[in-house]
């Protein structure tokens, strides 16, 4: 899916294109609209063209074809200090000659505002990140969460209606990552503004976002919410780029009610639902979480195709058993099970049959 139209359209792509120096598109033909309030997510990897679209709306790229708008109105040229726009980076960006107080006013004093009223936006943003009692500090005396808060204070003391976040937490060690995911994530549904974050990292995407755009070679694969991205791929891309995945090659037997009869490389026989695949002799890719695997009868869809696999190791990891197993000649098949009371343990060695119900398993395009 490469756009999806949308009624309250407050920052809007219209066939935008980037190349640099005449040379091959960075970013090819972009369509796409965010709601006013909405957090949108860019998520790809390096060079797939999410940051690249990130710096045009922002203005330090100018777009080589197409039209950038911002609440209705033609941004392509706008400079960016006269866009309106906020902008927190990776590495925080604050002036290391100034204090916390000093670096949240300068935005203000830019735009011409009195003394009293810097004081006020000042001392309300840093309370928005518990940050106020750090106002006379400078960034060097500060932890890098503790940067990273005053920069998105710095981004949100002018009150914009669009803030953009270049990989803001990437510097930050993975608790405190994960921390600030939620920090920020409660600071937009507070304030209601609209967020266009970047991100390589999925789980960060899949935590924060109303709705993810997933980039590749310049182009969204596609733009839907964490939950419809996870459970619903609609092609092998995605679905090997969302969190982690099984994959079984095979060709497509029947196509019948809404369900594929899929022959694997070695003979078995599995039921998937067909997505980006339409007949039969058709060459194809079955995509499974591995949560949705099961091993134990009774769980399994009465109507579902097992299949024979091998258990190949067994990982205790908290939580969760992580178990690999060799299936239809994959060495790489994986199944997670909660670790509950009274869950079996898979030995090294085992042989066991696993299925999975119809719907869990997606039949798309082979990569």
């Amino acid at each position: 899916m490469a756009s999806e139209t949308r009624t309250d359209s407050f920052v809007v792509f219209d066939h935008v294109q980037k190349s640099y120096d005449g040379e091959q598109l960075v970013v090819k033909d972009l369509n796409l609209t965010i709601g006013k309030g909405e957090f949108l997510t860019m998520l790809g990897p390096s060079g797939s063209g999410k940051t690249t679209c990130l710096m045009m709306l922002a203005g330090f790229e100018t777009a080589t074809n197409g039209e950038i708008r911002l609440d209705g109105r033609n941004i392509n040229l706008v400079p960016p200090h006269k866009r309106g726009i906020g902008m927190v980076f990776q590495n925080y960006a604050l002036f290391p000659h100034m204090t916390v107080g000093e670096n949240l006013a300068f935005p203000l004093e830019v735009r011409g505002m009195g003394k009293a009223d810097r004081e006020v936006k000042v001392k309300r943003a840093l309370d928005m990140v518990q940050m106020g009692a750090f106002i006379n500090r400078r960034p060097a005396q500060l932890s890098g969460g503790q940067q990273q808060r005053i920069a998105l204070a710095r981004a949100l003391v002018f009150d914009p209606g669009l803030v953009l976040m270049d990989e803001p937490l990437g510097a930050l060690d993975k608790q405190l990552r994960e921390h600030m995911q939620f920090e920020i994530k409660h600071l937009h549904e507070s304030l209601g503004i609209t967020v266009v974050y970047v991100t390589h990292d999925q789980g960060e995407a899949l935590t924060m976002s109303d709705r993810i755009a997933v980039f590749n070679d310049g182009r969204i694969q596609q733009l839907a919410s964490p939950s419809d991205l996870y459970e619903r791929p609609d092609n092998s891309f995605v679905a090997g780029f969302i969190g982690e995945n099984n994959k079984l090659d095979g060709t497509i037997e029947d196509i019948v009610g809404g369900r594929a009869l899929v022959r694997l490389v070695t003979g078995e026989l599995i039921d998937a639902t067909p997505v980006n695949v339409t007949h039969k002799g058709q060459a194809t890719l079955v995509s499974i979480r591995p949560e949705r695997v099961e091993f134990k009868p009774e769980m399994l869809p009465a109507d579902a195709h097992t299949i024979e696999a091998e258990v190949l190791e067994f990982i205790y990891m908290g939580d969760l058993f992580r178990t690999r197993l060799r299936v239809a000649g994959s060495d790489e098949f994986v199944i997670k099970c909660r670790n509950t009371q009274g869950q079996r343990v898979l030995a090294p060695g085992e042989k066991i049959r696993i299925g999975w119900a119809p719907a869990d398993a997606r039949a798309l395009d082979p990569l």
